[in-house]
């Protein structure tokens, strides 16, 4: 009887070192994200653009590179609108 047992547990440790090493699939398929990131749109941004921008949750606060990615967007948009005011100014002068 302690042999079957034994012989049960083994296999049982087994077959879960299979499934965790993958060489057994199992029925779950690939991982999905569930962050709600939403970026800034591609082309100039508007203010209900910012307003919708949405960043994922971390263990420290909002995902620090999602952050970044929208302020670097954010800073090159309006310096050309700088640019491009300045030049509109400089012609009317």
């Amino acid at each position: 009887m302690t042999l079957v047992l034994l012989v049960l547990v083994l296999l049982a440790i087994g077959a879960v070192v299979a499934v965790v090493t993958g060489r057994i699939s199992g029925g779950m398929g690939p991982a999905t994200s569930t962050r709600p990131y939403r970026g800034l749109p591609e082309g100039p941004v508007t203010a209900s653009d910012v307003d919708a921008v949405r960043f994922s949750l971390g263990v420290r606060g909002y995902r620090m590179d999602e952050v970044d990615a929208v302020l670097d967007r954010l800073r090159e948009e309006i310096r050309e609108r700088d640019d491009e005011l300045a030049a509109w100014r400089s012609v009317e002068d």
